[in-house]
């Protein structure tokens, strides 16, 4: 781990949103992340985490970690759960040219978060799933 990165180990409940968001956002803001870019960081995050609230346990309550490494060009934002193993990124992609009532559901929140990330990656490690978003900062 870089002297950079922080750490929030949560409940995977959405009652935390709100503390996941305002964890990164402090990060975001220290490093006077452009507004643009903060607002799709916070768009994928919201995406993510809600998503390993609602499914990753479905047995019951689990825990999520964030792990955040944030600079002047870049934001680094890795999601870990030891929740059921599934790879977001294994699906294709909706086809947004169908309307939403031709359209099969779901799928959706993912492919916003890949088209607004500049990568997002997933691996199956040790038993837990490990998402990872990043976001160029530069100027």
């Amino acid at each position: 781990m870089n002297n950079n990165q922080k750490v929030l180990t949560t409940a995977a409940d959405v009652d935390k949103l709100p503390e996941v968001t305002a964890f990164i956002d402090a990060m975001l803001e220290e490093n006077d992340c452009p507004m643009k870019a903060q607002m799709h960081i916070e768009l994928a995050l919201e995406e993510i985490f809600v998503n390993i609230a609602h499914y990753a346990y479905p047995d019951g309550a689990g825990e999520a970690e964030i792990r955040a490494n944030v600079t002047p060009d870049c934001a680094e934002i890795t999601f870990i759960d030891s929740g059921i193993p599934y790879d977001p990124l294994a699906k294709p992609d909706p086809d947004v040219a169908l309307s939403a009532e031709k359209r099969a559901i779901g799928g959706l929140g993912i492919f916003m978060t890949k088209k607004l990330m500049d990568d997002v990656s997933y691996q199956y490690i040790d038993g837990k799933n490990t998402l990872t978003i990043k976001k160029n900062l530069s100027r």
